[in-house]
């Protein structure tokens, strides 16, 4: 495994994170905690969640499967980085959601911390990371906020989710006045067939001096491989959501055919490329990979070791090509 610092801070991170979206929802405890133990005797030591995971009537289900993880010891706190994320209403679904149970009053941030703390059966969160904008409370207040947690030893670092490049300014900048740290890591969407990002956002963070951690490395199984997928099944299905999605517009089912075929030529796995490609990007600490199974964990590892060369990157470039950066991008 290779290991890179976090933004500016002197945190070693591994390049692969690992993502628990699916741990409760998709994958149970058992396989979950098979999958961690992987995970960590592989070298991947940074371990991404929410308090939402888990979803509907099981949120913070999750973060409970962590903490039951966690409890097993032989290091396995000690060993891991660990990064949760705060914003979402955890009031029980069917539910009226109740005043100032979600978003980023210092209420819910003190509320929310001490919950996942209790979930995960820890006493600290190496990352916490505001899981969206909140748009009505002043960034004072949320550094206060975050001051305090990082005062008493209950958080360590503090990072962003989905923040628009202005909003990582705005906050850095508020942090400073204040003599705080501010942000470390922004997670955003980003991947090669989505690639706004390179506009504003990872300009702003490596300004900032943020790490980038990239969510949805293969845009919903779009990049994994789905159009060989659906053949190799014998039928049409190229996956759902996000992927299915996109592979109904022509101009996009056109790139992954060109994706896809370009890689046969190389003997190189979709799903990987995406991933190195990612890696190979200025400013990206390390994308999330959520494996459901061992097996797609094993491909991510790999992933970690693939070096594309100038050739190949061109020609992915030439199949999704980037916006390019601001102002230029949309101004003469």
């Amino acid at each position: 495994m290779e290991y890179t610092q976090l933004g500016r801070t002197g945190l070693k991170v591994s390049r692969l994170v690992l993502g628990t979206m699916n741990f409760g929802p998709q994958t149970d405890e058992a396989d979950s905690h098979a999958i961690m133990d992987a995970a960590l005797a592989a070298g991947v030591n940074f371990f991404d969640t929410a308090n939402a995971y888990g979803w509907g009537a099981n949120k913070g289900r999750t973060e409970k499967i962590i903490g039951s993880w966690f409890a097993k010891g032989g290091g396995r706190r000690d060993k891991t980085v660990l990064a949760t994320k705060v914003y979402a209403n955890m009031s029980p679904d069917g539910e009226t959601p109740w005043p100032n149970h979600d978003k980023l009053s210092a209420l819910n941030i003190r509320r929310s911390v001490e919950a996942s703390l209790r979930r995960l059966g820890t006493d600290y969160i190496d990352l916490y990371q505001f899981h969206h904008v909140d748009r009505a409370t002043p960034w004072d207040e949320i550094w206060q906020a975050m001051d305090v947690l990082v005062q008493q030893g209950k958080v360590l670092y503090v990072g962003s989710s989905n923040h628009a490049g202005w909003h990582l300014a705005q906050a850095n900048e508020t942090a400073a006045r204040r003599g705080s740290l501010g942000l470390v890591s922004e997670q955003c969407l980003y991947n090669l067939a989505e690639r706004r990002a390179e506009m504003e956002v990872v300009p702003a963070a490596q300004s900032y001096g943020l790490g980038i951690i990239p969510w949805s490395p293969l845009h919903g199984g779009l990049l994994g491989g789905a159009l060989r997928k659906a053949r190799e099944g014998g039928g049409s299905r190229t996956g759902s959501g996000r992927a299915a999605t996109a592979l109904a517009d022509a101009t996009v089912r056109g790139q992954v055919e060109a994706y896809e075929k370009l890689l046969a030529e190389h003997g190189l796995e979709p799903g990987e490329v995406a991933l190195a490609w990612l890696l190979s990007r200025p400013g990206v600490t390390g994308p999330i990979v959520g494996p459901r199974t061992a097996e797609q964990l094993d491909s991510a590892l790999r992933a970690v070791e693939l070096k594309l060369d100038d050739g190949l990157l061109a020609s992915l470039d030439e199949i999704f090509p980037g916006p390019g950066p601001s102002p230029e991008a949309f101004a003469w």
